[in-house]
């Protein structure tokens, strides 16, 4: 829609009485009303200049306010903290100040002298609301009602019927997430340290599987990565929104893990003028410097911009290697008409940094060694200098859309990205065995063996999802039907070296020694190419019934030359998939549903008994579900019931020979909720039942009716925050991990469960908000994982002071 705008703030500066405080060049912008007046609203409106607090409660409330300058000068506003409808907020809002409201109309109310005389000086009208949320638009607060991530379309999160979670980026602030996974670390379903800390990667699994490959989506497109070191990264600063859909989505998006995805909603350009500078410091020599600047470019609003950046230097938790980044994200949105918009986007990230990474032997860690020995939590087996993850990664892309009326919507996103890496890690594998006669000789736990690998590697991405949109009504029928297509090419060039590093005596380490790099045992040129098309249908009869259907056909395309091994391999591979769902909307607020999904993901390893590559995995999931929001009430309550089957897993026999033989089946319960309990305070909740995680057939019998990836039977996060009338906020949160016994349940014993605490003190004045933030409070230690004589240690405490300047 597009946006219109009243005069230049420039001209009436000296008469309006509500500004948004922004450049005298900067137009006001008309923002249209959103809600009904006797709705009740969340408002958190610190202290402040009266013409200033009403401004901003305009822009929240959706409303048009009409004065005169006169009226507030030398005055001033308490601010607004709670539920209230608009007439109750202008009233406390204007409390003491001589001055009442007086309501004209729809949305319409005027500030006059408590005499009910108006001045005769010139009136100035200011219009603002909030836009009516999309699922592509800021949120405020901790729920979304809307998104897009589970069907490509604007749809309710209460119309879809597949477990989807939205993590907005108030709440990512809130819990003082530093990385994606850490922002995701209260919701159901997945485990943000499947294997510790790691400071390389994003690493997390979605109900029980690996979701690392093929990694994340921004804005609705993949940042594929061909199985190697290299992949997409994600600054938490740059993002609006993060999106979980849990379960296969390959109907929507081509090759995925049967887990489920992640995708990621960036920040984009806003008609409200915003203006943020904001400080950090932390533990680990951290400090950071960011800015968010957005707001429209010409006095019609029909271009906006927005530009957000950031340098961090920071120190690793692990013998002061680097975590340093520079990011910068410039956009810019076109809006030719009220039917049309084109958003262009490009980032570019620098992370120089060390690598804080790695397994520890399981005697030392989760057992003592026959000494008695335990390793201590700081310990470092890798190579201070050696070890490093420098990555450079570029993007452009944009967003269009146009709508040709109400019923025919065309969009086309498309993005063009690189990504160069150079990664080098020295780590340990085991003891060196010095005295093998005498097991609980000390010496024998002395020196780690250790092994180094590195992998320079170069990627070109480009990616475009095209989508037509028809929305038919007919009736007590109403159709979504939404057609796709979408294209991918990815081009990678990787080296792989690896070799053996000296060995490290624990007792006197040396972290920084000259280690040997050799050859590269490969030297690989991959290309990747997937075209997918695909359709779905949103229907809707009645007030009630909810059905979604999709299918879609790729055709995935695979060739790998290697140059020392002198092969050139290439496989193709076509797949189709399948979706459907069911969903009945309760004029009580309840929503029960049941969905069916389909997943594939195509695979490089050759089979040695055919020369030719072994088809893709897949993947199928049956989902009961239920969502609950009382009627008025943004709260949400949500429960599903899932099983999951993975097939064509590649497991390697005793002989360490691939065959395709593999099964895999996770059964759970997952439950969340996003409420405000009372006025002011903030609940989430997130808890994960996997009675059932469990490879049921396999190339090596050992491996059956364990799990691939260790995942606890019980996992429960909550957080709360509340706010006081006087800005005053405070939050904790706790996140439980049941006990496992790692991968494939090959540890010694079981790892014992453990609790981490977070919290946060923070405080909001006129134009600063001011935050500090702990992530495990207590400085626990505890082994996140084991897998096959390793063991890793879990993050430890990080705390964080932010301070955020807007005007």
């Amino acid at each position: 829609m597009k946006l219109h705008h009243t005069l230049p703030l420039a001209r009436h500066v000296r008469l309006a009485l509500l500004t948004l405080m922004i450049s005298s060049i900067t137009p006001l912008p008309i923002l249209h009303a959103a809600e009904k007046e006797t709705v009740l609203q969340e408002y958190q409106i610190p202290a402040g200049p009266l013409s200033q607090v009403l401004s901003r409660f305009a822009a929240e409330a959706g409303i048009m306010l009409s004065a005169n300058a006169a009226l507030a000068d030398g005055k001033s506003s308490t601010g607004l903290h709670g539920r209230f409808t608009v007439q109750q907020a202008l009233e406390i809002l204007l409390k003491g100040s001589g001055l009442a409201v007086e309501h004209r109309g729809e949305h319409r109310y005027a500030i006059i002298p408590q005499s009910g005389k108006e001045s005769t000086l010139p009136e100035v009208k200011v219009t603002a609301a909030a836009n009516k949320e999309t699922a592509w638009s800021p949120i405020k607060g901790y729920i979304a009602e809307q998104s897009a991530t589970g069907t490509k379309t604007d749809t309710s999160v209460m119309e879809t019927p597949q477990s989807v979670s939205v993590v907005t980026k108030d709440f990512i602030q809130a819990i003082g997430a530093q990385s994606l996974r850490e922002g995701m670390a209260y919701t159901p379903g997945v485990n943000v340290a499947p294997y510790g800390p790691d400071s390389r990667y994003d690493w997390i699994a979605l109900r029980g599987i690996d979701a690392y490959s093929p990694g994340f989506y921004q804005d609705g497109l993949p940042w594929r990565n061909a199985g190697t070191f290299a992949t997409g990264r994600i600054e938490n600063y740059g993002i609006e929104r993060l999106e979980i859909l849990r379960g296969p989505a390959s109907v929507l998006y081509g090759q995925s893990t049967a887990g489920g995805l992640i995708n990621v909603v960036s920040k984009r350009p806003t008609a409200t003028p915003l203006k943020e500078i904001q400080m950090q410091l932390g533990n680990y020599s951290r400090e950071q410097l960011a800015g968010d600047f957005s707001g429209p470019l010409n006095e019609d609003g029909t271009v906006l911009y927005r530009m957000t950046g950031l340098v961090r230097d920071a120190d690793l938790p692990r013998q002061g290697m680097k975590d340093d980044r520079v990011f910068i994200a410039p956009s810019i949105t076109f809006l030719p008409s009220d039917k049309t918009s084109l958003t262009v986007m490009s980032q570019y990230m620098n992370s120089d940094g060390g690598i804080f990474a790695g397994a520890l032997p399981e005697q030392g860690t989760l057992l003592r060694t026959p000494s008695g020995e335990k390793l201590p939590y700081k310990t470092f087996v890798g190579d201070r200098k050696f070890n490093r993850f420098e990555q450079k990664q570029w993007y452009v892309g944009y967003l269009f859309e146009h709508s040709f009326n109400d019923q025919w919507t065309f969009r086309q996103n498309a993005r063009y990205s690189e990504v160069d890496l150079a990664y080098w890690q020295v780590f340990g594998l085991g003891y060196n065995q010095v005295n093998p006669a005498a097991p609980a000789d000390a010496d024998n736990y002395r020196y780690i063996t250790r092994q180094m690998n590195g992998s320079p590697d170069h990627i070109k991405a480009f990616t475009i999802d095209n989508q037509l949109q028809w929305r038919i009504q007919a009736g007590d029928w109403q159709h979504t039907l939404l057609a796709g297509l979408d294209y991918q090419k990815v081009r990678d060039r990787n080296q792989f070296y690896s070799g053996s590093a000296p060995d490290l005596d624990l007792l006197a380490p040396e972290t920084a020694q000259n280690i040997p790099v050799g050859s590269p045992d490969t030297d690989s040129k991959i290309k990747l190419a997937q075209t997918g098309f695909y359709l779905q249908d949103q229907i809707k009869w009645g007030s009630h019934w909810i059905a979604t259907l999709g299918g879609r056909y790729d055709d995935a395309t695979t060739e790998n030359a290697e140059r020392i091994a002198g092969t050139d391999d290439r496989y193709n591979d076509h797949k189709l998939t399948s979706r459907a769902g069911l969903l009945y909307l309760a004029d009580n607020g309840l929503a029960p549903y049941f969905s069916y999904s389909e997943s594939f993901i195509p695979t490089t390893t050759i089979n040695p008994q055919t020369g030719k590559g072994f088809k893709p995995e897949t993947g199928k999931q049956y989902e009961f579900g239920v969502r609950y929001q009382p009627p008025g009430s943004k709260n949400r309550y949500s429960a599903a019931w899932f099983e999951l089957e993975r097939n064509n897993i590649i497991t390697y026999d005793p002989n360490f020979s691939p065959r395709q033989t593999g099964q895999m089946q996770v059964r759970g319960l997952e439950l969340e909720i996003q409420t405000q309990p009372i006025e002011h305070m903030n609940l989430i909740t997130a808890y994960t039942y996997t009675p059932k995680v469990e490879i049921t057939a396999s190339s090596n019998p050992q491996q059956i009716g364990t799990p691939l990836l260790a995942t606890p039977e019980n996992t429960l996060a909550v957080w709360s925050d509340y706010r006081f009338n006087n800005g005053l906020k405070v939050g904790l949160g706790a996140r439980y991990n049941g006990s496992t016994r790692g991968n494939f349940d090959s540890a010694s014993e079981r790892i014992p469960s453990y609790t981490l605490w977070d919290a946060l003190v923070g405080y909001d004045l006129q134009h600063w908000t001011l935050a500090f933030n702990a992530r495990n409070l207590a400085n626990k230690e505890y082994i996140a994982n084991c897998a096959v004589g390793s063991c890793y240690y879990g993050e430890p405490r990080r705390a964080m002071l932010t301070a955020t300047y807007r005007w």
